[in-house]
């Protein structure tokens, strides 16, 4: 891949050697996770979207769940010590983190903010979430993510009655 095309989460990768697999799709229509997930062939729950909310004290964290679950945002405001936490609105994302809805990575924001994963990551080799761009996926193990951000693995996404 030309090195324009890079994502800021790429260059994050590449400037401290991380090894990661990147994964391409170009069907525009697959924007929701699990429609993500069924172009590039692999288990929604190995397949994570960026979540980024702010809490009440003006605090602002980032959350990663499998692409066919909710967060919870009460679990999720637990996880990271606060009363409440709300989504981040679309428009905020980009001034904030760098992303475009849709397109937001862990890795590369404008600055760290608190991260958390959920729990059900550990059962994965490795786990996919956005590249920093609509249609680019990163694939990385979370020992390797671990070198790159610190995370914190916590049951965070909404229990429905079909479990």
């Amino acid at each position: 891949m030309a090195k324009e095309n890079k994502t800021n989460a790429m260059r994050k990768l590449d400037s401290m050697k991380i090894p990661y697999r990147e994964h391409y799709y170009t069907d525009s229509a697959a924007l929701a996770g699990t429609e993500v997930a069924a172009v590039l062939g692999e288990n929604p729950a190995r397949v994570f979207k960026t979540l980024v909310t702010v809490a009440k004290s003006g605090s602002h964290y980032v959350f990663l769940v499998p692409v066919a679950e909710e967060l919870d945002l009460k679990k999720a405001a637990a996880a990271v010590g606060e009363k409440s936490v709300s989504m981040l609105k679309a428009k905020e994302l980009l001034p904030l983190t760098g992303y475009v809805h849709g397109g937001c990575s862990p890795i590369g924001m404008k600055k760290f903010f608190t991260t958390t994963i959920h729990s059900s990551a550990k059962d994965c080799e490795t786990i996919f979430f956005s590249g920093g761009r609509i249609g680019f996926q990163i694939e990385l193990s979370l020992t390797e993510l671990e070198k790159v951000i610190p995370f914190q693995l916590r049951d965070i996404i909404a229990q429905t009655s079909s479990r």
